[in-house]
């Protein structure tokens, strides 16, 4: 997979050099892989980003910050956030098509068999 193209900003905010940041890149990658058995899931990709947002604020001894009022906010909190505000969508939309299911299955009496 290639290395995102928020990267070198990353290494710049934590203060490693991008050498460094796409060796972390690597090793989130990797750790990502083994935890989704796979490398091509949005699943993977999410866990690869926020693994190597940890190991960059970790290795940099700074976190990726930015200003915002007088207030600094953690981008890797952004990050996680973004993605859960995302599944709620996609949750939404699951529920409602089988509730467009069960209302068809139900209007032209067809039953469903138990798995």
């Amino acid at each position: 997979m290639k290395a995102p193209k928020i990267l070198p900003w990353i290494a710049h905010k934590t203060g490693i050099s991008e050498a460094l940041a796409l060796k972390l890149w690597r090793r989130a990658a990797g750790e990502a892989e083994v935890m989704t058995g796979c490398c091509d899931s949005s699943d993977y990709y999410r866990l690869a980003v926020e693994r190597f947002i940890d190991f960059a604020e970790a290795e940099g001894g700074r976190a990726v910050v930015r200003e915002t009022r007088g207030a600094k906010t953690c981008i890797s909190w952004l990050w996680r956030h973004q993605h859960r505000v995302s599944k709620l969508n996609l949750i939404m939309a699951q529920c409602l098509a089988r509730l467009w299911q069960s209302n068809v299955n139900s209007l032209f009496g067809v039953r469903q068999h138990a798995a």
